[in-house]
């Protein structure tokens, strides 16, 4: 049985940015903060959908869709 940490999730988190960062050179920075609250969410996500394993990167894309929509609904 697979137990999630926060560290664990950490990981998967510099795995994707990693493989964000080697696809394309050119890809646009984040703020620091910007990565911050899209991880919370895709960590928010991933308890939301009972700590199943496998789905990281469709929490993490769906968690960049929902910080992005708040960003851009205060503006």
């Amino acid at each position: 049985m697979a137990v999630a940490t926060q560290s664990a999730q950490g990981s998967e988190i510099e795995t994707t940015r990693t493989l964000v960062e080697a696809r394309d050179e050119r890809a646009i920075e984040l703020p620091e903060s910007m990565w911050q609250r899209i991880a919370a969410k895709a960590y928010a996500l991933y308890e939301e959908r009972g700590c199943r394993e496998g789905y990281a990167v469709q929490d993490w894309l769906d968690a960049e869709y929902i910080v992005n929509d708040e960003i851009y609904e205060t503006h």
